[in-house]
C-alpha cells in the first residue's frame, strides 16, 4: 500500500489570524467552509502536486470540538495527517488483518462558500484524534478538484507539496514498531534533529519522520501538552533550498538537509520547512 500523504492540519483558536498569517508569508489560504458536524471550520493552502495544508479551528470560538479540541485551542498547530487512497473499503480492511484498529469508513461533507458540496470517505487508524500518530485514511466521493485546487500563485511555485510529516512521539521504538506493522515498511534510518533537540526515525522512500524529544525543550514541552502528534510539516521544492527559496539549510533527515520557513502562527515558532523534492 502507498504512503501519499492526501493533507495535513494546523489548528488554531481563530481560523481568520491563521489564514491571514499564510497568506502574508506567501501561502495563500482559501476559506474552504463549515464541516458537517457544524462545530468546525476550514481554509485550504492548496499546493500543485494535490496535497494541501488544512487551517482549522472552531465556528463558536467556546465550541468543543469533536476532532482536535486541544491543539485548536491550545494553538497548538501541527495536529493531523492523513493519506489518501483509492478504495478505503479495502484499504480499512488491509489495516484490519494487520492488527490495526480502524473505524469506519464514515462519509463526510462541507459546502464551500460558492455552494459547491463536498464529499468524501474517512477511516481512522486506531483511538484518539484523528491523524495523530497513524494518519487517517481518505477518499474522495466528488471530484477531487472540489476539495482542493492550487491556491493564489502556488501552481506555478518551486514548491510542490507536502513532503514528510515529522511526528512528536514520546517512545521512539514503540513508534517505530507501530508505524512498521501498520504500513510494512523496512528501516528506519536513525539521526538527530538539532533544531528539535530529538533522536530521529525515517523511512526511505516515505513521508514520515519519527521525533523523540532528547531533554527538556519545546518538543518535551508540546508532548506533555498535545501527546503524541505531528509537529513539524516539510514542503518539497523543486532545486536546491537555499538557491530557489533563499533558505538557509538548518537541519537534515535521512540526508536530506531542510530550512525553516517564516510562518510560525499560532505556534509563536517555525514548524513549517522546506526539503530537497527527491527522497
Amino acid at each position: 500500500m502507498d504512503l501519499d500523504i492526501d493533507h495535513v492540519t494546523v489548528a488554531g483558536r481563530d481560523l481568520d489570524a491563521l489564514i491571514e498569517a499564510f497568506t502574508d508569508a506567501g501561502f495563500p489560504a482559501e476559506y474552504g467552509g463549515s464541516h458537517s458536524n457544524g462545530v468546525t471550520h476550514m481554509a485550504v493552502v492548496g499546493f500543485r502536486d494535490g496535497t494541501y495544508l488544512e487551517l482549522v479551528s472552531t465556528i463558536d470560538p467556546d465550541a468543543a470540538s469533536p476532532w482536535w479540541h486541544d491543539p485548536i485551542h491550545g494553538d497548538g498547530g501541527p495536529c493531523a495527517w492523513a493519506v489518501q487512497v483509492e478504495d478505503i473499503a479495502t484499504a480499512s480492511g488491509t489495516f484490519r488483518e494487520r492488527g490495526v484498529a480502524v473505524d469506519g469508513p464514515h462519509e463526510y461533507e462541507r459546502e464551500r462558500p460558492d455552494g459547491t458540496l463536498v464529499e468524501w470517505e474517512l477511516s481512522f487508524l486506531e483511538e484518539g484524534d484523528p491523524g495523530s500518530t497513524l494518519p487517517f485514511l481518505i477518499a474522495d466521493r466528488t471530484p477531487r478538484e472540489r476539495r482542493v485546487t492550487p491556491t493564489g500563485d502556488l501552481a506555478t511555485s518551486p514548491i510542490r507539496g507536502v513532503d514528510t510529516v515529522v511526528l512528536a512521539v514520546a517512545d521512539l521504538e514503540a513508534a517505530v514498531d507501530r508505524v512498521r506493522t501498520a504500513f510494512r515498511l523496512d528501516g528506519p534510518e536513525r539521526g538527530r534533529l538539532h533544531s528539535l533537540d530529538a533522536d530521529v526515525a525515517s523511512f526511505p522512500g516515505t513521508p514520515v519522520a519519527l521525533a523523540e524529544p532528547r531533554d527538556e525543550g519545546w518538543l518535551a514541552d508540546r508532548l506533555d501538552r498535545f501527546g503524541p502528534r505531528p509537529a513539524a510539516y516539510l514542503l518539497g521544492v523543486e532545486g536546491g533550498i537555499e538557491s530557489t527559496l533563499d533558505v538557509e539549510a538548518g537541519d537534515s533527515i535521512a540526508g536530506r538537509d531542510f530550512g525553516w520557513l517564516s510562518p510560525t502562527a499560532p505556534v509563536g515558532r517555525p514548524y513549517l520547512g522546506v526539503i530537497g523534492a527527491d527522497r
